[in-house]
């Protein structure tokens, strides 16, 4: 009887390429296979750290097709790892599918700890974290304003993420319901850019039409009727 083999949910880093794990490392090298969402991103990053297992391509575009053939694999006993192009598979990325197939089949998985984009963003706005909300990124269109305004009525710290080009419109979005609430954006987390700046929504909404942002963002809500820490202390 073949014994199955194991899927393994690796995170990769979300800029600085020194953020991945040593057992990340060493899954990668020994899995069968490396299942990447782009594998000229994840090309690189296993060249980096001299890692030369199959590199596949899976991602929202194929990943049902794929995903039958996939869990044969591993029903045949091989073992095999899924990276996004940044953070963890499933957050925001493809994985979730994937993941769920695997326990419908009785195949082992396990996701290993590592770098993910909206803890940091978190930790750093200086927002209580006994508890929080993760949004992911809002509905572009439809349902958006019903969605936002559900995560913001709990009153908890929220995290969301958000493209450069919408930035402006969430910040606008939050003045219109929550002005009173202070919030933390961060942007391009380990990079060599790396922003933090927190104010109202309206503060912020007038830096970044000024500044138009770049790069990979995560905006922070801090929770109803806490102010942010002052940063220049007289």
């Amino acid at each position: 009887m073949t014994t199955k083999g194991t899927l393994y949910l690796v995170p990769t880093p979300i800029g600085n390429l020194g953020d991945i794990t040593f057992r990340a490392v060493e899954v990668l090298k020994q899995v069968d296979a490396v299942l990447a969402e782009d594998t000229r991103t994840s090309g690189r990053l296993l060249q980096h750290y001299h890692i030369d297992t199959s590199l596949e391509s899976f991602h929202q575009h194929n990943e049902h097709g794929r995903l039958a053939s996939v869990i044969q694999r591993l029903q045949d006993g091989k073992s095999i790892a899924l990276i996004s192009d940044a953070g963890t598979p499933g957050i925001s990325d493809p994985g979730f599918l994937l993941a769920r197939a695997c326990r419908e089949h009785g195949i082992r998985l396990e996701c290993l700890p590592g770098a993910t984009a909206f803890v940091p963003a978190l930790v750093q706005s200086g927002f209580p974290l006994s508890s929080f909300l993760f949004g992911g990124f809002l509905p572009q269109k439809k349902g958006r304003q019903k969605t936002l305004g559900n995560l913001l009525a709990s009153g908890h710290t929220l995290a969301l993420y958000e493209s450069p080009y919408r930035l402006v419109r969430l910040l606008d979005e939050l003045n219109a319901f929550v002005p009173e609430r202070l919030v933390s954006v961060s942007r391009e987390l380990s990079k060599k850019f790396e922003e933090q700046r927190s104010g109202s929504a309206e503060e912020l909404a007038a830096h970044f039409r000024k500044y138009e942002p770049k790069g990979e963002l995560v905006v922070v809500v801090g929770p109803s009727g806490v102010s942010v820490p002052d940063e220049n202390p007289e």
